[in-house]
Parts: structure tokens; C-alpha cells; sequence
């Protein structure tokens, strides 16, 4: 909405600003409580103190601030063909905070899918990285957040592949490379490392846990001991209840016992000789679970996007069939596939 470049009055520019009768005008001065300091007064400038007159709002229009939640896919488990086992995926990159727009701008959120497990049944593999989620528009910041790392294949040097968070390392990484994720890498941060994959010089070593926006990924224990678990995801209140994303998957274990379990959030658990590793749940940008022999490791989870703006700002104009909720004063849009929101 703009305030009217005739005929201002009190009423008018509440209803663009904001504000609870009885109203006075100064209540808006720039950078107040109500009036924004990028706030566009072609009859300006409004002041930020001092002498204030209705006519310097004419044609005045406020920002819309949105809150926003990016979160990348989540990477894939990793999978070895013998008795060691692979890695659990860490979870797609995190990213909230709030940005400002002109009413009229075309924001693009590109949603990323998760990590492909590692496969075959003759071979190793790391679990494949998460894709990366996205927002971006003309006159916001960019915001990118990378996918989650693979889980190492539980081979010489099968260490975890850095993202968002890190993949944990599979389960016969050298010493000299021991298998947490680098998501220090990015930047920002957006995650937590891996855990390692146990080393000893016998058979049957696991793999480390995948990392979560939350916690590190747990590191795997040695041969006969249990693989490492998934690092915990964090709660978020953008669509009005607390939802926990973003965790990562536990790793595999090498011998037939406790499955590890995956982190809070959509991280996937582990499998083992009996059992395929988990999948990360689809747009909590959970990682996959690690798996060893023909089982093959979890896919990542999917990431999403979401948009919170104040209910009186929301433009009802959208693609990609986000779904639109409300929470108190502010209406929200969560995408599960690309799409895009005009302010």
C-alpha cells in the first residue's frame, strides 16, 4: 500500500504505518517505532525529529519487512561393499533472519533437493551433497544455503564431504584423515562438522554421524562398539508452532545391532548388515542415513523455504503453489519446491 499523494490525513497514514488510535503524528518520525529509516516519502524527507507535518507523507510508502528460513538439502549416506560401513549424510545449510522490500519486488526461492546415497553392490561411495536452497531479489541480499556433506564410504580415506553441515566419516578412514565434515567451509556457518568413523586395525568399524545445524555429528566407536549417531537439528517458530529441521543421519554400523539414530530434525538413522540406511525426512533438509554391504544408504531430505510478512502487507501473489498459513498477525509461505513471493 502508499499513503495518497492528496487528501492525507492522521487515518491514512496509520494504515501504512501502523498504530492504535488515538493516533498523533508524532508518533512517526523516521526511524521511530512505526516508520522505517528506507522508508520512500517522495514529499519528504520525513523527519526524525523535531517539526513534523502530515504533508511530508504524501505518496510515502513503508518497507516490508519479511522474515525468512532457507535450509539446503540434506546429503546423501554414505556406503561401503564390505564390512565397514559408510557415513551418515549431514544436513542441508541453515539460514534465517529478516530482510526489507519495496512492495512490487519478485522474490525467487529456489529449493533445494536432497543428496543421492551412495550405491552399488560391488563398490564404495560417498553419499552425494545436498543442493543448494536459495532467495534472492532485486534490491535483498542474496542468501545461499549450502547442501549437507556426504557420508564418507568407509574406505581409505572415505572421509565426510563438508556443506552446510558435514558428513561423518566412514568407518576405515586413515588416520591422517579422519572423516568430520569442513562446514566451517562456508560461510557463513550454517552447520556443524561430521563425527568420525572409527579406525582400529581390525574389521567391522562404523561410521560417524552426519552433522546438524544443532550439534556435531557423533563420532563412531570401534570395531563391536555402535556407529556414530546424528547431530541434533534447532526449533524455529517462522510458521507459528516450534518445528525442529535441519538434523543429521546416523551412521552405519558394521555388524548387525544397534541402529544408530538420527539427529532431531529429519535426520535419517543408520542401517546395517540387515537393514538400508534411512531417508532424511523431505523438507526438514534432514541427511541420510550411512549403510554397509549390498544395503544401501538413506537419500538427504529435501530442503524448503519459508516466508513469514505482516498480514497486512501480504500480496497474495505467488508461484509454485507454496503453502499459505497464518499465525497471529503475519501470513506464511512455506515452499516445497522453487517458486516465487511479490512483495
Amino acid at each position: 500500500m502508499t499513503v495518497p499523494s492528496t487528501n492525507v490525513g492522521l487515518s491514512s497514514i496509520q494504515t501504512e504505518f501502523g498504530g492504535s488510535n488515538p493516533i498523533s503524528i508524532s508518533e512517526y518520525y523516521l526511524g521511530g517505532s512505526f516508520v522505517s529509516p528506507s522508508t520512500t516519502a517522495p514529499n519528504g524527507p520525513i523527519p526524525a525529529s523535531g517539526q513534523i507535518s502530515i504533508g511530508q507523507f504524501r505518496a510515502a510508502v513503508s518497507p516490508i519487512d519479511v522474515d525468512f528460513l532457507v535450509i539446503a538439502g540434506g546429503g546423501g549416506g554414505g556406503h561401503r561393499n564390505i564390512t565397514n560401513a559408510g557415513g551418515g549424510g549431514g544436513a542441508g545449510g541453515y539460514r534465517s533472519g529478516t530482510f526489507s522490500s519495496n512492495a512490487g519486488v519478485t522474490v525467487t526461492l529456489t529449493v533445494g533437493n536432497g543428496g543421492a546415497a551412495g550405491t552399488g553392490c560391488g563398490g564404495d561411495a560417498n553419499g552425494k551433497q545436498g543442493g543448494t536452497s536459495s532467495l534472492t531479489g532485486s534490491g535483498i541480499p542474496t542468501i545461499n544455503s549450502a547442501g549437507g556433506g556426504g557420508g564418507g564410504n568407509g574406505a581409505h580415506n572415505g572421509a565426510g564431504m563438508p556443506g552446510g553441515s558435514g558428513g561423518g566419516g566412514g568407518g576405515y578412514v586413515d588416520v591422517s584423515a579422519k572423516g568430520s565434515g569442513n562446514s566451517p567451509s562456508t560461510s557463513p556457518s550454517q552447520g556443524n562438522d561430521g563425527g568420525d568413523g572409527s579406525y582400529t586395525g581390525g574389521s567391522d568399524r562404523n561410521g560417524g554421524g552426519g552433522g546438524g545445524i544443532g550439534a556435531t555429528g557423533g563420532a563412531a566407536t570401534t570395531a563391536g562398539g555402535g556407529a556414530g549417531s546424528g547431530g541434533a537439528g534447532t526449533a524455529s517458530l517462522i510458521t507459528g508452532p516450534s518445528v525442529v529441521r535441519a538434523g543429521g543421519a546416523g551412521g552405519g554400523n558394521a555388524s548387525s545391532g544397534t541402529l544408530a539414530p538420527g539427529g532431531s530434525g529429519g535426520g535419517g538413522r543408520g542401517g546395517d548388515n540387515n537393514t538400508p540406511g534411512e531417508a532424511g525426512t523431505p523438507n526438514l533438509g534432514g541427511g541420510g542415513g550411512g549403510s554397509v554391504n549390498c544395503n544401501l544408504g538413506g537419500n538427504g531430505g529435501k530442503g524448503v523455504c519459508i516466508l513469514s510478512v505482516p498480514t497486512s502487507k501480504y500480496s497474495g501473489t505467488s508461484t509454485g503453489s507454496p503453502v499459505v498459513t497464518t499465525s497471529g498477525s503475519k501470513t506464511i509461505l512455506q515452499f516445497n519446491d522453487s517458486g516465487t513471493y511479490t512483495t
